[in-house]
């Protein structure tokens, strides 16, 4: 009987192990994107916004939530999906950028965070402002 116990306690682990890995793979999003980074080159301060897509693919096999998509600054201005992406279906992340009042260079990090990745997902624009404004 002292020689079961443990071999009862080992079968009982390893089926509860199975099963908790069973969970983590059954259901589960998987957000992919086509590039993680923009550079809008050089861009003039007087045009207004400029703005780029970061296109992305559910490559999982559960619906894709995106919580959160949150710029470095107020100058940024990132939109996301609100609603789920199914399995398989794309959707894209647009990001905007305000040129006004900045010169020069310019590196800016939108951080996005889903149900479809451990880790929180960074996409990065660049550029350069050359001011143009009009002379008086």
């Amino acid at each position: 009987m002292k020689k079961l116990l443990p071999i009862l306690l080992l079968v009982l682990f390893i089926g509860i192990q199975a099963e908790g890995k069973k969970k983590n793979t059954e259901g589960n999003a998987l957000i992919s994107f086509t590039t993680e980074s923009h550079d809008f080159g050089i861009i003039s301060d007087d045009k207004g916004a400029v703005s780029t897509e970061f296109e992305f693919i559910n490559q999982g096999n559960a619906p894709l939530v995106i919580y959160s998509a949150t710029a470095d600054c107020g100058c940024t201005r990132p939109e996301y999906p609100k609603n789920p992406v199914a399995p398989g279906k794309k959707g894209k992340i647009k990001v905007n950028f305000i040129p006004q009042g900045y010169m020069g260079s310019f590196t800016k990090n939108v951080k996005v965070k889903s149900n479809g990745s451990k880790k929180m997902k960074v996409l990065k624009i660049t550029g350069v402002v050359n001011p143009n404004r009009s002379k008086k």
